[in-house]
């Protein structure tokens, strides 16, 4: 990953974040989620933004009581900790216990373009 990708996403990623607290503070825990997810696509690649979405994934599945969601983010949390600097990171891969953490996903088109721009796109 290029050294400028964590300064070109963070933005990216921090506006999901935003958008995800706005939805809890609407009591909107599906959209909430949502926008974790779409946080976790785009920062997946650096450890820090990894880490952080699984901390917050994991917040989620305390508040929502979700036993399941919340083991599989321990879990998580752990694995974006120590895998992502060696690149293990399955592209598009959503980050929530629904899914493998080892199953690669489709990443949408709009996601696609953001990372490859940060990817690309030098810091000033």
């Amino acid at each position: 990953m290029p050294k400028h990708f964590y300064k070109n996403i963070k933005p990216y990623v921090e506006q999901e974040l935003i958008l995800a607290k706005q939805a809890r503070k609407q009591n909107n825990a599906g959209v909430e989620f949502k926008h974790l997810e779409n946080a976790h696509v785009l920062g997946q690649a650096s450890t820090l933004l990894h880490t952080k979405v699984h901390v917050l994934m994991l917040f989620w599945a305390v508040r929502q009581v979700n036993i399941k969601e919340g083991l599989g983010q321990v879990m998580r949390i752990v694995g974006a900790a120590t895998k992502t600097a060696i690149g293990f990171i399955p592209a598009g891969n959503t980050g929530g216990a629904n899914v493998s953490p080892f199953k690669v996903l489709p990443v949408s088109p709009k996601l696609a373009s953001i990372i490859t721009k940060a990817n690309s796109a030098q810091t000033g």
